[in-house]
């Protein structure tokens, strides 16, 4: 079976001690096709100054890897992109300048506060804090579909027809601190604006995530849900990445035999694996 990780970090992000090279080994012990790495790019001004993102260590590290086990295993280069509106040039500027097998855009923020952060929930309820972050990953998507239709427009065949950002990472982080911090989460409450992020994705071309990290942290769920991957395949979704969103080597491939049973049961049965921006659609089962 042809699976990869396709979000993970190392000591190239400013969360994670891991070594590149255990999280490859690590990988070839999970019986993984293939990991893609994807680094924190983080531009927010509050964030910039602990970013230690470093583009030529980082592909230095990536050729060696490959150059030592690139006929066991795949071995991307991705980035992990947080959305942040005030940064957008900076990030689009970085992005053209630089390759990567895969981008991905995620949120970590609601409004201009980092959702990690306890003291921004006060004065919130469960759903208003859900709904501010997911009204936030709604604008992100939407601009990328703005975005993408500009570049399709613009740009005659190419690899990544037009494609700035490739996959949608853990589309409901909020509910993992919202069940941290207020101990609940809201997101079934929020289908509206689910529905408005899965119709922008598809509009702009971006595949859904399987992030399994919060099956290790406290949700018995991952994110997003069933529930919302189930939606997807029927708004006409194909496809699904699927990624640990690990920072220990340990937790490389973790939970993935649940997130493929949901694949399977969603009626999708496919993965979008990304190499050199070239997507791939892959059925789990052949």
């Amino acid at each position: 079976m042809k699976v990869y990780d396709q979000h993970l970090h190392s000591r190239h992000s400013f969360d994670s001690r891991a070594e590149p090279r255990e999280n490859v080994l690590a990988a070839l012990a999970a019986g993984l096709a293939g990991l893609t790495f994807t680094e924190h790019f983080d531009a927010h001004p509050h964030d910039w100054q602990e970013c230690v993102y470093n583009d030529e260590a980082y592909s230095a590290e990536i050729r060696a890897l490959r150059e030592e086990f690139g006929d066991k295993i795949f071995i991307g280069k991705g980035i992990e992109i947080c959305y942040q509106p005030g940064r957008i040039e900076f990030i689009l500027d970085f992005l053209s300048r630089h390759r990567f097998d895969m981008v991905m855009l995620s949120v970590h923020y609601f409004g201009d506060d980092p959702v990690h952060r306890r003291e921004n929930w006060d004065g919130l309820s469960i759903e208003d804090g859900t709904r501010r972050y997911l009204e936030n990953v709604r604008e992100g998507v939407r601009f990328c579909e703005r975005l993408h239709a500009t570049a399709r427009r613009e740009i005659r065949g190419g690899k990544a027809a037009g494609r700035v950002f490739d996959v949608l990472g853990h589309l409901d982080l909020v509910k993992r601190y919202s069940q941290r911090f207020l101990g609940g989460y809201a997101v079934a409450e929020c289908a509206d604006i689910i529905d408005d992020i899965l119709s922008a994705a598809l509009g702009a071309g971006i595949v859904l995530e399987i992030n399994t990290s919060s099956l290790r942290q406290s949700l018995d769920e991952t994110m997003p849900n069933f529930d919302v991957i189930r939606r997807y395949a029927a708004m006409g979704g194909e496809a699904v990445s699927i990624g640990s969103d690990a920072h220990r080597s340990a937790d490389i491939g973790a939970g993935f035999e649940h997130a493929l049973n949901m694949v399977r049961e969603s009626g999708l049965g496919r993965l979008a694996l990304f190499q050199a921006r070239e997507r791939k659609s892959v059925k789990i089962d052949e």
